[in-house]
């Protein structure tokens, strides 16, 4: 079976640490969407590792990791990212493997993604800029060029005929992005990645699945960011709920075995886009501040606002989550009292729904209040350790989203991650 871990918010869950736990149970992960934009965050042997493309499984000796077609592929980015791993992890060569099928992100990709962003002024979407949406244009609008592309001979030649569809495009907008500089670099990137191991993506994981091997699919971005069922248009290119896995993998539906779904315990937001219970007040720059709220890749402070049970029970509803994760829960130990969001009024009409489009819509949230739990709960070593208020607050959530929760993480540690069920 191929089991799924996925952000239930808008990203920045913490899925790196988990994905990083669960990795000694499985013999396979597998990023299955997105691009360079995902920060996933592990600590190894004291180092702060920033992981954008490489599945998170590439720091545990016995794991397979593939990058599955589903990704679209910086080759820059990746380059950097081996370079990066190496020293700390010197097979990260012998267990990596790249999709044939994967999509790549070349630099007038990222020309175009500037210079689109620039033009919509105040309505900017909060793109990373990193070339990813027009990538997925391409991909969607049946231009693009796969890794399987840069063993062609003629590779050269399509990457020529997408570079002058781009510039083309490109003279349409009034501000002139310098993207030349990128180009030698890209080649230089491209030749390195024709050295890794580039497989028939949908084979290689079916092969694994006949083997009988355990596999982890990996997702990045967050739910709420589903180009179909997230806050649209705020929203990444690409599928981030669990129906994602089996096109960006190339697995049947009944393959699909836990999904484990990972929200904060508290919301965050970076960039543009709805966010109803966010926080404009010292409450808010309180919880940044607490749960040190800055992008892993881009360093942007994060929105921060009380936990959203409305919008994270339409993302279990979305994937099937079989097994909830709870993180940054100490983050909320100098909080009394802990609000959360049971219910929207829109237009003066209450709903337990979510709303089609939060972004025009009037919204407010209805929020129930739990008395604060005035301990540290850092140092707990099990669930029983716990203090009771914390337990309640706990027993609501899970009768609330219908959903058991599986996992407490209490702290940036490895260790720091409570099993309850």
């Amino acid at each position: 079976m191929v089991d799924v871990l996925l952000g239930l918010q808008w990203g920045d869950e913490g899925k790196g640490k988990i994905v990083d736990y669960l990795a000694a149970k499985y013999n396979v992960i597998a990023r299955f969407q997105g691009g360079p934009n995902a920060g996933h965050t592990l600590y190894v042997n004291g180092n702060k590792v920033v992981l954008h493309t490489i599945p998170s499984g590439v720091f545990h000796n016995h794991c397979l990791n593939l990058i599955g077609n589903g990704v679209v592929i910086d080759p820059v980015t990746l380059h950097r990212e081996i370079e990066a791993i190496l020293p700390l992890q010197a097979d990260v060569l012998d267990r990596l493997f790249v999709s044939k099928r994967a999509h790549l992100i070349v630099p007038t990709h990222r020309a175009l993604d500037a210079a689109s962003e620039a033009a919509k002024g105040k309505e900017k979407i909060g793109s990373t800029l990193k070339g990813i949406g027009p990538a997925y244009m391409d991909k969607t609008g049946r231009n693009g060029l796969r890794v399987g592309d840069i063993l062609s001979p003629n590779f050269e030649e399509k990457y020529n005929t997408l570079k002058n569809k781009h510039l083309e495009i490109l003279k349409q907008f009034d501000s002139p992005i310098s993207w030349e500089e990128w180009e030698a670099p890209f080649f230089d990137a491209v030749d390195k990645l024709r050295k890794l191991q580039i497989v028939n993506g949908e084979y290689w994981i079916n092969q694994m699945l006949r083997s009988g091997k355990k596999i982890l699919a990996e997702g990045a971005q967050g739910s709420m960011l589903d180009i179909d069922f997230g806050t649209y248009p705020y929203v990444t290119s690409s599928n981030t709920i669990a129906a994602g896995v089996c096109n960006g993998l190339g697995i049947a539906p009944s393959a699909v075995g836990e999904v484990y779904g990972i929200t904060k315990a508290y919301c965050t937001r970076v960039g543009s886009g709805p966010f109803p219970t966010e926080l404009h007040d010292e409450t808010g720059d309180a919880l940044r501040k607490a749960g040190a709220e800055f992008g892993a890749t881009t360093g942007r402070p994060r929105r921060c606002g009380w936990i959203d049970l409305v919008a994270l029970r339409y993302a279990c509803m979305l994937s099937g989550v079989t097994k909830l994760i709870v993180t940054k829960a100490d983050v909320m130990d100098q909080f009394d009292p802990v609000l959360a969001a049971v219910a929207y009024e829109v237009e003066d009409k209450e709903t337990t729904e979510l709303p089609y489009d939060l972004s025009d819509a009037s919204i407010h949230p209805v929020y129930k209040t739990f008395p604060g739990w005035s301990k540290s709960i850092g140092a707990c070593k099990s669930y029983e350790e716990l203090p009771q208020v914390f337990k309640d607050y706990c027993a609501f959530v899970e009768q609330y989203l219908e959903t058991k929760i599986a996992f407490i993480s209490n702290g940036t540690g490895r260790e720091q991650l409570l099993e309850l069920n």
